[in-house]
């Protein structure tokens, strides 16, 4: 029989372990995010993958918040996050330390999240769009690449925290290696 581990059994690190450890070299840029739990749930992603740090653009709903904290369960504490005033204004940021900036967006020219290997950047911002509109067409322009996840059913769409999940996971691993 396979046994279900205790929390006190997982040896996570501390908050000041945490913060203390190496990261790999990945922002996550939020455009314009409106959901709070989104935003919670974007933390909890943030802090599972190791990530450098979250950028919260616009009017992305930032910490202390109840909804963002019930859903973070303690990530906000020990992710490093940074607030923008506008989306363009991060992406400036970035380039000047030379990342390499990737929005997560359908364009006509997107990569395939399965090719993601092939971009061979080493700091890299990955970029998440509002909810509805999705990353801004000025953010895509300003790219340099656009990357989606492949999709087969009647919707054109994930829910961000999702997508976040399912695209930090691959260059998570891309990065690590």
């Amino acid at each position: 029989m396979n046994r279900k581990l205790k929390l006190d059994e997982l040896n996570r690190p501390t908050v000041e372990e945490y913060k203390r450890a190496t990261k790999i070299p990945l922002i996550v840029v939020l455009d314009n995010i409106r959901s709070l739990s989104n935003v919670g749930s974007i933390f909890r992603t943030v802090d599972c993958f190791g990530i450098q740090e979250l950028y919260l653009c616009g009017i992305t709903p930032r910490p202390p918040h109840r909804e963002i904290t019930k859903t973070a369960i303690g990530a906000t504490k020990s992710v490093d996050w940074s607030h923008f005033n506008t989306t363009m204004d991060a992406i400036h940021a970035l380039k000047k330390e030379g990342f390499t900036i990737v929005s997560v967006e359908q364009t006509e020219d997107s990569v395939n999240l399965s090719e993601a290997d092939q971009l061979s950047c080493k700091k890299i911002a990955l970029v998440f769009g509002n909810e509805v509109d999705g990353v801004d067409q000025e953010i895509v322009n300003a790219s340099d690449h656009c990357l989606e996840i492949e999709q087969f059913g009647t919707k054109h769409s994930l829910n961000v925290s999702v997508c976040t999940g399912i695209v930090v996971n691959v260059f998570s691993s891309y990065l690590r290696n």
